[in-house]
């Protein structure tokens, strides 16, 4: 850019690239920080022209990171991180600032959510953000600190750690189920049209195409307290349905085959010392319960 660099950063102006980046549109980072989209707007603009780079490209589906962006992105993340130890005095209290944890939402509801808000509860000076998506968030964009995932990633600069593996049955209320052991045709629980994507409802889709989908739901913690009513049967993983007692398990085939499920980190955040113990605390949640997901 043409403007001569300041010397100096502004650390409010970090703070906004940072929500941009994350969230990727001037409304998202806007509310997340409780500002207007103009201050979004001028913050953005004031950085770059500090650094005399230009740091977002405006897209269609949102704004996108630069080259210079992204080298930008990974020292305000830095310098993120160092406010937050300066905030804590030097004193090593346990985990402290904003761990953000992405999971599909099955898994946050059915799983993590309960769990992760007894280990916020232990460390007063640790704040948890769990965000639920059926679609990955990126950790490389620093939307997500660590991500529960089906799927080891490829490339990236992230370490796949695994957890556990998940197994799967159908599950319903008792009298769904002897209804279906008496012979008569199953009626299943399942996704609504928007995520007929998903690996769960093509599975079903193909091995049960004919049978009447009786209700459908977001994910399947929402359609495990639909089967309770006795609508139908309904796919879930084992950790779900085992932690229900209004349902049972109906010895239903075919079942899909098990997955693996990842933990991922940030290869350079291995020695933050909030992500690491959340990270820790997160694997020994799932080794206690093993059984439950097998």
């Amino acid at each position: 850019m043409a403007d001569k660099k300041r010397t100096e950063l502004d650390w409010q102006d970090v703070r906004i690239f940072l929500a941009l980046a994350r969230h990727g549109s001037l409304s998202a980072a806007a509310r997340t920080l409780g500002v207007n989209h103009g201050t979004v707007s001028r913050r953005l603009l004031s950085l770059e022209r500090s650094l005399g780079e230009k740091l977002v490209e405006r897209r269609p589906e949102g704004y996108a990171l630069t080259s210079a962006g992204t080298h930008a992105l990974e020292a305000a993340s830095d310098m993120e991180q160092a406010a937050q130890v300066l905030s804590r005095g030097g004193v090593d209290e346990g985990p402290s600032g904003l761990v953000r944890i992405n999971a599909p939402p099955a898994m946050s509801n059915g799983f993590l959510a309960s769990r992760l808000a007894t280990l916020a509860s232990r460390y007063p000076r640790l704040n948890i953000d769990l965000a639920a998506n059926h679609r990955s968030i990126s950790l490389e964009r620093h939307q997500a600190d660590i991500a529960v995932r089906f799927v080891r990633p490829a490339d990236g600069d992230v370490i796949a750690r695994p957890l556990t593996t998940v197994g799967y049955g159908f599950y319903g209320a008792d009298e769904a189920c002897r209804s279906v052991e008496a012979g008569s045709e199953p009626v299943f629980i399942g996704f609504d049209e928007a995520d007929a994507y998903l690996p769960e409802a093509a599975w079903v889709a193909r091995h049960f195409p004919r049978a009447r989908l009786a209700f459908r739901a977001h994910d399947q913690f929402a359609q495990s307290i639909a089967a309770r009513s006795g609508a139908g049967l309904v796919l879930l993983p084992h950790y779900i349905g085992r932690s229900d007692p209004l349902l049972r398990f109906i010895d239903l085939r075919p079942v899909p085959p098990s997955k693996d499920v990842f933990l991922l980190t940030r290869s350079r955040d291995r020695k933050d010392p909030s992500i690491h113990a959340v990270a820790e605390e997160l694997a020994s949640m799932f080794e206690q319960v093993r059984d439950l997901f097998l």
